[in-house]
């Protein structure tokens, strides 16, 4: 399982990377862009988790950057803009998802009583 999640996990970014960097022109929209943000870096999260269950703190903390780079990557753009607004609902959504996937990983560990 871990080299599915960690080959999702290096797609996802990529696919963030992609949507958040390029030309405005170029990036997909299928909703409101705060409920896209949201799925997508809550799947980013879990993903994350699920990939380096043994670095989950290290994990987190990378999550939260990844929000924040992509977000003033934007700058360098002239037809995109970073927000504030923006990075707080992507590093909101991906530590949702860390903290879906380690409550999951902490679960599935945890010796069964009995």
């Amino acid at each position: 399982m871990r080299t599915v999640s960690r080959l999702a996990f290096w797609g996802i970014l990529a696919v963030l990377a992609f949507v958040t960097l390029s030309p405005i022109g170029l990036r997909p929209e299928v909703g409101p862009a705060n409920l896209e943000r949201c799925a997508a870096y809550t799947l980013f999260g879990v993903t994350a988790a699920l990939a380096f269950p043994r670095h989950r703190l290290a994990i987190l903390l990378m999550v939260v950057a990844v929000a924040g780079l992509l977000e003033a990557g934007q700058m360098l753009s002239a037809s995109r803009h970073g927000r504030i607004s923006d990075f707080l609902v992507k590093a909101g959504s991906g530590t949702l998802g860390w903290l879906v996937a380690s409550a999951y990983l902490s679960l599935a560990v945890r010796p069964k009583a009995g």
